[in-house]
């Protein structure tokens, strides 16, 4: 199956790195509309130059900066029709050992982001035809893991907020779906150093993901890409696994 974006007007947050540059560089090739952003400005220019897209820089947490994006979108495109939240970071520590700020940071990117994006595009995603909205979730977020306890926390909301709103949603037949990935080759874990082996950590996740073997971002693009298509108009308020078995296996 082609998935065709003609026609959408897609928002991409974290699209200058990882599985969010794969999205927006898989959403321009099946020919949508595309913006991207994220906080460095150097990478939403660099990626936006590559393919063509509309580069924003800011901060999804900030509601000024979600409203922005929103408005240039809707300026430079005439509307917004799909909204891609893959804005997120992690850190490593339990209860005990992360910090006041350190939970701070990562619920309020992971999640707080995608409620902030999420409420600024509601009026034109309302005005959109078969509009969508994709959240990335994690492994983490329905399965707890030791010492990621913030992150765990963070996408167990992302998922139950995801279904949330696809009722609030149907009505305007607006759909939201959310992609739970397991481990996924991207800088997500180096950027923070929240991995300190990463060769060694990959090697390992390997191997504790049945199919025998990690993630790329573009997995990740293509399911996104499905759930954004006309072609998953009858899916709403679903989280898919992404994560070769890794979700369905026993602890090792």
């Amino acid at each position: 199956m082609q998935i065709d974006m003609s026609g959408k007007c897609v928002l991409v947050t974290g699209g200058s790195s990882g599985i969010g540059e794969a999205i927006a560089r898989r959403a321009r090739e099946a020919g949508a509309a595309v913006a991207i952003m994220a906080r460095r400005a150097d990478g939403v220019k660099r990626v936006a130059g590559e393919i063509d897209a509309l580069p924003i820089a800011g901060d999804v947490r900030d509601p000024a900066d979600a409203r922005r994006a929103v408005a240039a979108c809707v300026k430079e495109f005439g509307g917004l029709s799909t909204l891609i939240n893959s804005a997120g970071v992690i850190g490593g520590g339990g209860t005990a050992d992360t910090a006041n700020d350190e939970w701070d940071r990562i619920m309020s990117i992971n999640l707080d982001g995608t409620v902030e994006m999420c409420r600024a595009a509601l009026a034109p995603l309302s005005r959109a035809n078969g509009a969508s909205v994709v959240n990335l979730s994690s492994v983490c977020g329905n399965r707890p893991f030791s010492q990621v306890t913030a992150y765990c926390v963070a996408k167990a909301g992302v998922e139950m907020y995801t279904k949330c709103l696809a009722l609030e949603l149907a009505e305007q037949n607006v759909r939201v779906n959310a992609i739970a990935p397991g481990v996924v080759v991207s800088n997500l874990h180096t950027v923070t150093n929240a991995v300190a082996d990463y060769d060694a950590f990959l090697k390992r996740s390997s191997e504790t993901h049945p199919l025998g073997f990690v993630g790329q971002p573009d997995d990740a693009a293509w399911m996104a890409l499905y759930l954004a298509s006309n072609q998953a108009r009858w899916v709403t308020g679903a989280v898919i696994p992404l994560d070769g078995g890794r979700g369905c296996a026993s602890p090792r």
